[in-house]
């Protein structure tokens, strides 16, 4: 699959992601994770000081962590550097809120998660499974006309999968979105 984009960010189909230096400042993508106490409000207040800084949120993430009174909230942001660092500390001082890190490039393990439901008769099923082995993707759930992929990876993995089954007919699907770790 050829990936073209133009400098004015006028992208053709079949575009997996933009590389970061064809891309304005304010378009920069953050993975930032905040680490907060498992208490009612605190996913609100963190996700209202990404919006009010500014920032488009491209995914965000929350479990509990191996502590059950913690939880990590992940979040893939869109915004300006010095607004970022403004954010930053602004998450710092709010209440519940234990650490936050903002990963850079090749500071973390980032994975998404994928399940996508795609047609898959008797002519193109057997397409479908080699392209599933090719990204070691499960089959989770399988009807007659239909079948569910699970898949992980980073966000070129999983949208190079889609990309890839787009042309036999997504039914449905659901990302988490990223998910990060320091190295």
């Amino acid at each position: 699959m050829e990936i073209r984009c133009e400098l004015r960010l006028a992208c053709q189909p079949g575009l997996v992601s933009a590389s970061p230096s064809l891309l304005p400042n304010h378009f920069m993508r953050h993975t930032i994770s905040v680490l907060v106490e498992n208490k009612f409000g605190v996913l609100a207040r963190v996700s209202g000081m990404f919006s009010g800084r500014g920032f488009n949120i491209d995914s965000l993430n929350v479990a509990p962590t191996h502590d059950a009174s913690l939880s990590r909230i992940t979040a893939v942001l869109k915004g300006d550097e010095a607004q970022l660092e403004l954010c930053i500390r602004q998450l710092r001082k709010l209440i519940n809120v234990v650490e936050v890190i903002d990963f850079t490039d090749g500071q973390a393990v980032t994975r998404e998660l994928v399940l996508v439901k795609v047609r898959a008769d008797a002519k193109t099923r057997p397409e479908i499974l080699q392209i599933k082995d090719i990204f070691r993707a499960k089959i989770v759930h399988l009807a007659a006309d239909t079948l569910i992929m699970e898949a992980t990876g980073d966000d070129e993995k999983v949208s190079a999968l889609l990309g890839l089954l787009e042309p036999f007919g997504i039914v449905e699907l659901a990302r988490t979105g990223r998910l990060a770790l320091k190295r």
